[in-house]
């Protein structure tokens, strides 16, 4: 049958349907058995793995032997020669494998990748548009012989071609074998979709192995803190090169730098590592209880002091007390500091005596003490007294290749507290690095858990973590809503407005916050950046 314009015709497929039925249909049952057992063989293959290579090679292996469908090929897309090639074959040389390979339309199998519809020619010999490109002519049977090439498919949408000769004249229908052909292309369609879906997981988890690996290999995670940026190194030398001395220490950085692990990270360099560490949040203390708070109280001191108690200086004595936020200290306060300083003792309130104690001060500020000495909120001589060694922590700016390390310990944090499996991809990574971080440490750290909190797939790319860091970005100077995942309302997510601190929070910031959130002072906290108490603090502080 011959076509003129090299056109393959409608009657090609028309014919080839009204002949089926000219077929001998002698033992149809054995045919019948046939296929039942070759469904078998494949579904037993399935039960031992999906090796897609050897699977689908046995699947055309099986094919030749039990139904005489011969040089049997699966063509596919091949993203790095951008043609559609066989990449599975049976009973095709190695050079025949390599000759294969169409465009959208060309020959029989072009036609079938881009009409997505069966083609069965009758008689190839015969047939103009089949270009005999893998197998030459030649090399086939004198007799005739037919094609049947079935599409691949995935919802409506073609990816490959499934075909095979066969000899013409056999006692068996051409529409079984069609039929056959068909049930295979759509279990192969199932099995490809499969396979990607493992390789892109296979492919995220490698990607993570290995970070994890550099990180490893590469990264310093001293007394627990993470990175080998320049500015880091830096700081945890000074750390270190002063750890055996005794002299106080003022660590000062932006909020959420990490002062609070640096404290700790001094205090396990130093001789006192076996000793306590009193960690002290200034910010959360009411003026009123500083003195108890930090020198106790004996019984009958005030009301409600049913019994004496140490205060914090007394529990780290020998070892070291960190006042964190120590600009928030009342002057009152920073007087009786200042003695304990000097003098190495202190007064519980109530008490005749005064106690000897030996700790080592390290404190840690956001504010500039300079200036607040100047405003006369600070005493000179205790700044003095604290800035003798003072240690500068470096912003996350500062330390822009440390973020990789940082946001892979996060994501695996949360993923062991919350049971999730997420993973970010080398590109997520570079965009989390491209991200300003306003609030540093605690603003990288809160986002990551968003992030693994709201993932809806285990690998996240560099546009997975774009949808989600744009929903950050400030909208028109106010920060947008995002669902709380929880069900309980909206909650205010991160908005990247550069304050210039923790302390720089006015009145009207804390009623805004609060306003957003719904009255939820907690939830307030988190959008400012600071804690619960933080905020209980300077909203009574403010008198609101």
């Amino acid at each position: 049958m011959r076509h003129s314009s090299g056109e393959l015709s409608q009657a090609v497929v028309e014919d080839a349907n009204m002949r089926l039925s000219d077929e001998p249909e002698q033992s149809s049952a054995f045919w019948r058995s046939q296929e039942m057992l070759l469904i078998q063989n494949v579904m037993a293959q399935l039960s031992k793995g999906l090796v897609l290579d050897l699977l689908l090679r046995e699947v055309l292996h099986l094919l030749s032997e039990m139904l005489g469908l011969n040089r049997g090929r699966i063509v596919l897309y091949d993203s790095i020669t951008k043609t559609y090639r066989v990449r599975h074959s049976y009973g095709l040389t190695n050079e025949e494998v390599e000759r294969g390979k169409y465009a959208l339309g060309e020959g029989i199998t072009g036609r079938v990748l881009a009409n997505g519809q069966l083609i069965i020619v009758q008689n190839i010999h015969t047939e103009p548009i089949f270009l005999a490109r893998a197998v030459e002519r030649h090399r086939l049977p004198a007799e005739p012989v037919s094609f049947i090439a079935v599409p691949i498919t995935l919802g409506h949408k073609t990816i490959g071609v499934l075909a095979c000769h066969r000899i013409r004249h056999r006692n068996r229908p051409l529409a079984d074998d069609a039929m056959i052909l068909r049930t295979l292309s759509a279990l192969i369609g199932q099995l490809l979709q499969l396979n990607e879906a493992l390789q892109e997981k296979t492919r995220g988890l490698e990607q993570h192995n290995d970070l994890l690996a550099r990180a490893l290999a590469n990264a310093t995670v001293r007394y627990g803190i993470i990175g080998t940026s320049p500015p880091l190194l830096r700081a945890i030398a000074e750390l270190e090169q002063i750890s055996t001395a005794n002299a106080s220490v003022l660590l000062l950085g932006e909020s959420g730098t990490g002062k609070e692990l640096f404290a700790r990270a001094l205090h396990l360099a130093s001789p006192r590592c076996d000793r306590p560490f009193i960690n002290v949040n200034c910010a959360a203390i009411p003026d009123t209880l500083f003195e108890s708070e930090l020198f106790g109280h004996e019984r009958g001191a005030f009301t409600g002091a049913s019994d004496a108690r140490a205060g914090w200086f007394e529990q780290a004595n020998t070892g070291t007390i960190f006042l964190d936020e120590i600009g928030e200290m009342p002057l009152m306060m920073q007087t009786k500091l200042l003695r304990t300083l000097q003098e190495g003792t202190i007064a519980r309130l109530g008490a005749k005596r005064e106690t000897k104690v030996d700790v080592r001060l390290v404190a840690a500020t956001n504010r500039d003490l300079q200036n607040e000495v100047a405003q006369g909120r600070f005493r000179e001589d205790l700044f003095y007294r604290l800035n003798v060694i003072p240690i500068k922590l470096p912003s996350l700016a500062d330390r822009l290749s440390d973020i990789p390390l940082l946001a892979t310990h996060f994501v695996n944090r949360v993923n062991q507290a919350n049971r999730r499996n997420v993973n970010l991809t080398p590109d997520a990574l570079e965009r989390l690095k491209d991200h300003p971080w306003p609030g540093n440490i605690r603003q990288l750290s809160n986002v990551i858990e968003r992030i693994v909190l709201l993932a809806d797939k285990t690998v996240l790319n560099g546009y997975d973590i774009e949808a989600i860091l744009s929903a950050d970005a400030p909208d028109s100077g106010r920060a947008r809503i995002a669902q709380d995942e929880r069900g309980t309302g909206p909650l205010p997510v991160w908005s990247s407005r550069p304050y210039a601190g923790a302390d720089s929070h006015s009145a009207a910031d804390l009623q805004d916050a609060v306003r957003r959130c719904g009255g939820n002072k907690s939830r307030a906290a988190q959008l400012l950046g600071l804690t619960a108490r933080q905020l209980t603090y300077r909203w009574k502080k403010s008198g609101l």
